[in-house]
């Protein structure tokens, strides 16, 4: 009797699933195309949601005026320091948990995972004290004014005090996505910003019983909002919701696994440390030249961040069918699967590039009106926008690296690409050649495409397809 071979569920049947997270498919045998689709849809719009968090912040904040614009962005500008440390801890979880499910052991997935979370605690335990007992000082080292002081240190002090409800939803949905259950990160993101989006005009303009906080108010409802996303990932680990099921036995510190992890997340930390210190010194050189300017940069840079963190979703899909089909023992589907989700992220970027230079002002005048912020935030976005095309495959390239488990690779280039030429490039053309804030601008867009150049020109002689971990 001949066999019987079931059809596959269509297309859209099947993105449905996933996107519901009740299907669990194995990434090392469904069709490159397919595979990409299915990950990359809910990691995009988890990451669309985890720009929902600065945008919405910034469009409530942005009626308060120049210089609770200006406090968000300044205290963000240093928070990109945990925001590193958070990321290159996901990035080694992501890559741990990916090789291990490709190995066909969730249990050793779990404890990778388990392990990770235990080292974010941690650290996000000296960073939130810390952040929340210095945050005047924290302002006033980056160059704020006294009235900029004034209004937004109880702001920097909710925010740097949430730290572990920030690591945690990075480490933890790293986990998610390192399994193939990127749905369930997606609907955690949803979740949490649905708070922080009812939340933050309740608490900014005291509507109804809430006290009018101002800027304060919307550092309280992000970190509400944050902090219930944490309790709902924490709910789905327990209930078997995800691939990976943690149970209490899987939080002991394990020496050899936190060796590992520790390992691995000292060039993913060092490799985003790196862009986001370069970060924190463009925005102490726009800075100097006052607060319209500080504001212009942060609602653009806002704008871009839109953009850009849907495009890591299809970047992280790459991270995660690299991770696994290495630890199925198939490097070759693991490049393709890189070449492949490259060039969908190329094509993405390069439509939101157009919008953007065609339709910067509207954009911009969702956000503010103020006629000393628009014109600097019109070009902010025009000019970062032309290295669209070289971004998307910067970021996927990366993230192959990382999802390899070589996370030294993408750090080197950091390191040349940021510190050696981004930041004298911008002190060069704001300062020296008398370009203001436009030169800061035009360094962010040259280095990242070379950053992009150099990339690929490293990931094409395959080197990392013999990482172990």
């Amino acid at each position: 009797m001949p066999q019987v071979i079931s059809p596959q569920p269509a297309l859209f049947a099947s993105i449905r699933d996933a996107l519901r997270g009740e299907a669990h498919y194995d990434f090392t045998r469904e069709r490159i195309g397919r595979a990409i689709l299915l990950l990359a849809i809910p990691m995009v719009l988890e990451m669309a949601m985890e720009s929902l968090f600065a945008v919405v912040d910034m469009f409530w904040v942005a009626h308060v005026g120049a210089d609770a614009v200006a406090t968000v962005g300044l205290t963000e500008a240093v928070l990109t320091l945990l925001f590193s440390v958070a990321m290159g801890l996901s990035v080694a979880t992501a890559a741990m948990v990916a090789r291990r499910i490709g190995e066909k052991n969730p249990d050793g997935a779990a404890e990778a995972g388990a392990q990770a979370i235990l080292l974010a605690l941690a650290i996000a335990a000296v960073c939130g004290v810390a952040g929340a007992w210095f945050a005047p000082d924290i302002l006033r080292l980056m160059g704020a004014s006294s009235s900029i002081i004034a209004t937004g240190a109880g702001y920097t002090r909710v925010i740097y005090g949430g730290s572990a409800a920030v690591m945690l939803l990075f480490i933890i949905n790293a986990v998610f996505r390192g399994a193939g259950d990127a749905a369930l990160a997606m609907r955690v993101l949803w979740i949490a910003n649905l708070i922080n989006i009812v939340l933050n005009p309740l608490l900014i303009f005291g509507l109804g019983p809430f006290p009018r906080l101002g800027v304060l108010g919307s550092g309280i409802g992000t970190t509400i909002g944050r902090s219930a996303g944490v309790l709902i990932q924490v709910w789905m680990l327990a209930g078997s919701k995800s691939r990976v099921v943690m149970r209490l036995r899987h939080f002991h510190v394990s020496p050899q696994s936190m060796a590992r992890l520790v390992r691995l997340s000292t060039g993913g930390i060092f490799q985003y440390f790196v862009g986001m210190a370069s970060w924190i010194a463009m925005v102490r050189m726009v800075s100097s030249f006052g607060s319209a300017a500080v504001a212009g940069y942060t609602v653009a840079m806002r704008v871009f961040i839109f953009a850009i963190l849907p495009s890591w979703g299809m970047a992280n899909a790459a991270a995660t069918l690299v991770g696994q089909n290495l630890g199925a023992n198939r490097p070759d589907r693991a490049e393709q699967s890189v070449w492949r989700a490259g060039l969908y992220n190329m094509i993405f970027l390069g439509v939101v590039a157009a919008v953007f230079i065609i339709f910067a002002g509207p954009l911009i005048s969702i956000f503010t009106t103020d006629p000393a912020v628009v014109p600097i935030a019109v070009n902010a976005l025009r000019v970062v926008s032309y290295g669209y095309v070289f971004y998307a495959w910067g970021m996927v390239i990366a993230q192959a690296f990382n999802g390899a488990g070589d996370t030294y690779t993408p750090t080197a280039i950091s390191i040349g690409t940021s510190w050696v030429l981004q930041m004298p490039l911008a002190w060069l053309l704001a300062f020296k050649l008398g370009l203001g804030p436009e030169g800061v601008f035009m360094s962010i867009a040259i280095s990242a495409s070379i950053y992009a150049v150099v990339a690929l020109v490293l990931f094409r002689r395959g080197t990392w397809k013999g990482r172990k971990l």
